[in-house]
């Protein structure tokens, strides 16, 4: 039976827009294959006790990533949560998580964004996950140059006294999930797990859609 409403809005692959069934075309599947690392590092004098990895930052993934981001491309967001979702091995290990909390902007940013890249992921991995998504704990309290405007010598002190955390008896005692869309130098998830371990929180680990 045919269904008018695809008729209308046909299925398209969430990075190149071609007519296809599923979220991603061949093509782009084959372009994230080899961008694809599946890594889950033990860090060594952080406030985090794993990060998981899924993709390099280069090629594709970067450029779609800073589309997402700053290119007003908020609906790339059903990708990049089907690339984690799809993946058995990543999913098993974040069902030992209690929370997952998405890293926050500013609320000045997110007024000019219109959405904060990182929660609209993680909604929908709490959602497909036995993971309870809390917006409500860790919060950005100082409007920080981007990240990715500084040199990795600059980024820690640039960060520092950035968040706060809030209602922090939402995740005393709690395995916490920070979630992130890249790992570069691990400032910025190093100060969240701060935060959240200092607000009571028994872990914090770190999932990331890219590592650069």
């Amino acid at each position: 039976m045919i269904n008018l409403l695809e008729l209308v809005y046909p299925n398209v692959c969430g990075f190149c827009n071609k007519i296809c069934k599923n979220e991603l075309c061949n093509k782009c599947k084959m372009k994230i294959i080899q961008h694809q690392i599946d890594i889950v590092i033990k860090p060594e004098n952080k406030y985090f006790k794993e990060l998981i990895s899924i993709l390099k930052y280069e090629g594709i993934i970067r450029d779609k990533i800073l589309q997402y981001k700053f290119e007003d491309k908020a609906y790339i967001y059903k990708t990049f949560a089907k690339i984690v979702l799809k993946n058995k091995k990543v999913c098993g290990l974040l069902k030992k998580y209690d929370i997952i909390i998405p890293v926050p902007i500013h609320k000045k940013r997110k007024l000019q964004r219109g959405y904060n890249q990182t929660q609209l992921i993680a909604k929908e991995i709490s959602k497909n996950i036995d993971i309870k998504l809390c917006n409500n704990v860790l919060v950005k309290n100082k409007n920080t140059i981007a990240q990715s405007k500084l040199n990795k010598n600059k980024r820690k002190q640039n960060i520092k006294g950035a968040f706060k955390a809030l209602n922090v008896q939402n995740i005393q005692g709690k395995s916490v999930l920070l979630f992130d869309d890249i790992y570069t130098t691990g400032s910025t998830a190093n100060e969240c797990s701060k935060i959240l371990k200092e607000a009571g929180a028994k872990t914090v680990g770190v999932l990331t859609i890219a590592k650069d």
